[in-house]
């Protein structure tokens, strides 16, 4: 038995559920709601005391509480397809652009919404101790932002996939990082040509209408 603990409309437990659809694993869902505060009640703690989102439950005694371990899990116990890559080169190739995709992505989105967002005062980074904003942490992740579709749209120039000419675990967090940027209100457009269509070829892969 295997159960996704997810939130609809955060994007970590989004990157975990695309994976999952990917690799067409079975599995149950539990919904966690962040804006009700469930992921720090005491019950979720017993399940990942880290108070975050997703975590995987695999049977009685396995508990995986962070997107890298449910990637790696999923990625050896269901080797296809094979999201991390074959080869050795394709694996590094993908691991180095996975963690660009999260470090100049996703970092920077949600560090321009921790620190800017009234309802996230006190909140500036998840987990179960509270830290206080800082405004000047917004105006950078929001520039940060900025570059990464910069970036993106350039090395999308000639290319299909973000790593290794082939879908992987790269191009779900690089899309998940771009829709995730809506909240700090950026949004793909005419500037940036070869991201508008690497992410419109996206959409057609069921995973990503989850």
């Amino acid at each position: 038995m295997i159960t996704l603990y997810d939130c609809a409309t955060a994007p970590n437990p989004r990157r975990a559920r695309v994976f999952l659809a990917e690799k067409g694993v079975a599995h149950e869902t539990v919904q966690i709601d962040l804006r009700a505060g469930e992921q720090m009640s005491e019950a979720y703690r017993r399940i990942n005391p880290h108070c975050t989102v997703p975590a995987l439950r695999v049977g009685d005694d396995l508990v995986l509480s962070d997107n890298a371990a449910i990637a790696a899990y999923l990625d050896a116990q269901y080797p296809q397809p094979p999201l991390f890559g074959s080869s050795p080169k394709d694996k590094a190739e993908i691991a180095s652009l996975n963690w660009r995709m999260e470090f100049e992505g996703l970092m920077p989105v949600a560090e321009a919404l921790r620190n800017g967002s009234p309802a996230m005062a006190d909140r500036a980074l998840p987990g179960p101790v509270n830290y206080a904003q800082i405004p000047e942490l917004a105006q950078r992740g929001l520039a940060r932002a900025q570059r990464f579709f910069e970036d993106l749209n350039a090395h999308l120039a000639g290319r299909s996939f973000v790593a290794a000419e082939q879908f992987s675990v790269a191009d779900i967090t690089a899309v998940v990082a771009v829709d995730f940027a809506r909240v700090i209100k950026l949004k793909p457009d005419e500037r940036y040509p070869y991201l508008l269509r690497w992410r419109a070829a996206m959409a057609e892969r069921p995973s990503f209408k989850l």
